[in-house]
C-alpha cells in the first residue's frame, strides 16, 4: 500500500514530531522511496543528487558489495547471542585494523557515532583523565556525554548539569597549552580535525601537530574524532594523519556503514583500551558489533581499498573546490564570507543563516540535496559520494550556479 505525501506527513507530525514536519514543509520535501549511486528517486518520480547524506554516503547509496554482503548476512546469522564466538566481528576487527594508523589495535563496535565518543570518553575516564577539554564549534553528539563536549547553548541549554568540559577557541594552540597544564596530568582532549558541523573548518599546518606535542608533554589523553571526515572523505585515509601519528582514541562512524547499516567504532591503543579488554562488562551493546554490521564493514573497508576511493575523494574534491569557488567568487564580500574544504568536504560560508537556508532549498528545486551544518547554521556543506560521475558533477555544479544567481542577484 501506497502512503500519499499528505498522510506521511501528519504522520509525521503526530508521532515523530511537529518540527521535522515543518521543515518538511517548509523545503517541499518529496518523498524519498529508492536509491542508488549518488541518486535518490522519489515518489514522484523525480531524481536528486545526493551532495548531502551528512557525509554518510561515501561509496553512493546500494554499493554492491556491500548490500550483498549484508543480504547474505541477514539472511544467514544477523544477530549473535552474545555468549558464543562470533566470526564476522573478528574479521571486522582485522579489517578495520588493517587500514587504521599504526598502533591503534584495540577496537570497540558501536551503533551510532554519539556512542563512540561516549566510549572514547568513558575509556579517558578510566585513566584519570576527568578535566575534559572541547573546542568551540566541535561537534560530536548529542547524548548527554557526548552533549557535554559539543559546547553549542542551544543543545544544551534544557540538559544542564552535564558532564563537565572546558571549550577553547579551535585552531589555538595557546589556548590548549594553558587548559593541559591547569589540568595537571588529568586532561582529555577530543577534536576534529576538521570540524564538519562546525562549518568545515580547517585548522592552520601545525596545529594538530601541536596538539599531539602538548598531549604527550602533559600527560593527556587525546581523542581524535573521525565520525565525518575518516575513511577517505578528506582525500586521505584519516584526516589527522601526518600530523598526529597515533592519538589514543580514534572515533569512526558514518562512512563505515556502506551507507547501508548504522555501525561506528573506537579504535584505541592496547595500552588506553586494557579495562575495558580485561573486562568487557564495562562497555557493552546488544546490537554493537552485530553480525549484520560486521558484515557491512568487511565489505565497506574492502570497497574502499580496491577503488583507492581517498585518491577519488582528493581528485573530484579538488575539482569541486576549485569550481565552487569559482561560482562564489562575484559574491564574496557582500553575500559569501568564504568556500573551503577538503577532498569531498565543502563548505559554503555565507554572511547570513537564511541565505544558507534559501540555497538548501533553491537546491533541493534544482534536484541536488545539501546539507546545512547544524553548528554553523551560515555554512551549507556539499558531501558528495566519490562514485559522483562526470556527469553528475557538472549537473550539481550547474545547479549550484543558477541557485546562487537567483538567490544573491537581488541580495
Amino acid at each position: 500500500m501506497t502512503i500519499e505525501r499528505a498522510e506521511i506527513v501528519e504522520l509525521y507530525r503526530a508521532h515523530l514530531g511537529r518540527g521535522r514536519a515543518a521543515l518538511a514543509e517548509f523545503v517541499s520535501a518529496p518523498v524519498e522511496v529508492a536509491s542508488h549511486g549518488a541518486i535518490v528517486e522519489t515518489a514522484d518520480g523525480r531524481s536528486f543528487i545526493d551532495c548531502g547524506g551528512y557525509a554518510v554516503f561515501l561509496l553512493g547509496h546500494c554499493p554492491e558489495p556491500v548490500v550483498a554482503a549484508v543480504v547474505e548476512q541477514v539472511r544467514t546469522h544477523p544477530l549473535a547471542t552474545r555468549l558464543l564466538l562470533e566470526p564476522k566481528v573478528a574479521e571486522a576487527a582485522r579489517a578495520l585494523v588493517s587500514i587504521a594508523p599504526e598502533g591503534l589495535e584495540s577496537v570497540a563496535f558501536l551503533n551510532s557515532g554519539a556512542e563512540a565518543t561516549e566510549l572514547g570518553l568513558k575509556i579517558a575516564r578510566a585513566h584519570g583523565k576527568d578535566r575534559l577539554i572541547t573546542m568551540l564549534g566541535g561537534y560530536h553528539g548529542k547524548t548527554t556525554g557526548a552533549l557535554a563536549v559539543t559546547p553549542k547553548p542551544e543543545y544544551q541549554r534544557r540538559f544542564q548539569p552535564l558532564l563537565s568540559a572546558t571549550a577553547i577557541p579551535y585552531d589555538d594552540i595557546s589556548a590548549l597549552e594553558a587548559e593541559l597544564v591547569a589540568a595537571e596530568g588529568r586532561g582529555a582532549v577530543i577534536l576534529e580535525p576538521i570540524q564538519g558541523e562546525g562549518g568545515v573548518v580547517i585548522p592552520q599546518p601545525g596545529y594538530l601537530a601541536a596538539v599531539q606535542r602538548l598531549c604527550r608533554a602533559n600527560d593527556a589523553f587525546l581523542i581524535v574524532d573521525e565520525i565525518q571526515t575518516g575513511l577517505g572523505r578528506t582525500g586521505t585515509m584519516w584526516a589527522h594523519q601526518p600530523e598526529i601519528d597515533c592519538p589514543d582514541v580514534l572515533l569512526v562512524g558514518k562512512a563505515l556503514s556502506g551507507g547501508v547499516v548504522p555501525v561506528s567504532a573506537v579504535l584505541a591503543t592496547a595500552t588506553a583500551f586494557r579495562p575495558f579488554a580485561d573486562d568487557p562488562t564495562l562497555h557493552s551493546s546488544t546490537f554493537g558489533g552485530s553480525p549484520l554490521a560486521a558484515a557491512a564493514v568487511i565489505a565497506t573497508v574492502g570497497a574502499l581499498v580496491a577503488g583507492d576511493t581517498a585518491a577519488r575523494a582528493a581528485e573530484l574534491g579538488e575539482r569541486m573546490l576549485a569550481t565552487v569557488g569559482d561560482l562564489c567568487a562575484q559574491y564574496v564580500g557582500r553575500t559569501v564570507r568564504e568556500v573551503r574544504g577538503r577532498g569531498l568536504l565543502i563548505g559554503i560560508e555565507f554572511t547570513r543563516p537564511d541565505l544558507a537556508a534559501e540555497l538548501v532549498t533553491d537546491l533541493l528545486a534544482h534536484g541536488v540535496i545539501v546539507n546545512h551544518s547544524l553548528g554553523a547554521s551560515a555554512v551549507v556543506r556539499l558531501t558528495p559520494p566519490a562514485v559522483l560521475t562526470d556527469d553528475q558533477e557538472r549537473t550539481v555544479l550547474v545547479a549550484l550556479d543558477n541557485a546562487l544567481t537567483a538567490l544573491l542577484a537581488h541580495v
